[in-house]
């Protein structure tokens, strides 16, 4: 394991929110890779297996309702540690 957090959410650099929660994840140190709602559709659970953790983003409406749904789903059914705003 890496520590690697996946942050589920559609990055938008004008969002402060989004911009807030890379800083604040970095500044205690935690690697992060923002994962768009959209790579999470169909079979889009593979790209979250790499992840220690899983952050649902603030400040979003999502591309991807389901895909938002299916990372929740993925973290709770695999007891990966999220945190869900």
């Amino acid at each position: 394991m890496n520590g690697m957090v996946g942050i589920v959410g559609d990055f938008n650099d004008g969002n402060h929110t989004h911009l807030a929660t890379n800083r604040a994840l970095e500044s205690v140190g935690l690697p992060l890779e923002w994962i768009a709602t959209t790579d999470l559709d169909g079979d889009g659970e593979q790209r979250l297996a790499g992840y220690d953790g899983i952050f649902i983003s603030p400040g979003s409406p999502y591309l991807s309702m389901d895909g938002a749904l299916r990372a929740i789903r993925y973290a709770r059914e695999r007891g990966v540690p999220l945190v869900g705003t």
